[in-house]
């Protein structure tokens, strides 16, 4: 969890990245703001794909262990730190599968903030 936090810093400080990195109509002429806009899509798109893989992974690990945790478990009744073990890997299976609902809010969140100001960069028209 506290590595998915700090990758999701990026996701978390969109406006700063947005602001700090899309010039203002007056820089306009000395930043190319499609190329600044594209890296941070880049960016983005990187970050994103890295968590999803990595989440993704440690359930894939995490099932593993809960299903030959399962295995033994019928094979020993009555092994108390077994089922122990066996409600921890569960727990934490469905800590990393909530993750994956999270990632996908952050990064909504995330698109429509870049969606948005590109819009009012590029079509001051929309503006409203």
């Amino acid at each position: 969890q506290e590595l998915l936090r700090v990758m999701r810093t990026i996701d978390d400080r969109i406006v700063h990245e947005l602001n700090t990195t899309i010039p203002t109509a007056s820089f306009v002429g000395k930043v190319d703001p499609g190329q600044t806009c594209k890296e941070l899509y880049e960016s983005l798109m990187d970050a994103h794909t890295n968590r999803e893989r990595i989440i993704k992974n440690c359930i894939s690990q995490t099932s593993a262990v809960v299903k030959t945790l399962k295995e033994e478990r019928e094979k020993a009744h009555e092994d108390a730190a077994l089922l122990k073990q066996l409600r921890k890997e569960q727990t934490k299976l469905k800590l990393m599968q909530s993750e994956l609902n999270v990632e996908e809010v952050v990064n909504d969140r995330s698109w429509k903030v870049l969606s948005h100001l590109v819009v009012m960069m590029f079509c001051p028209s929309r503006q409203s």
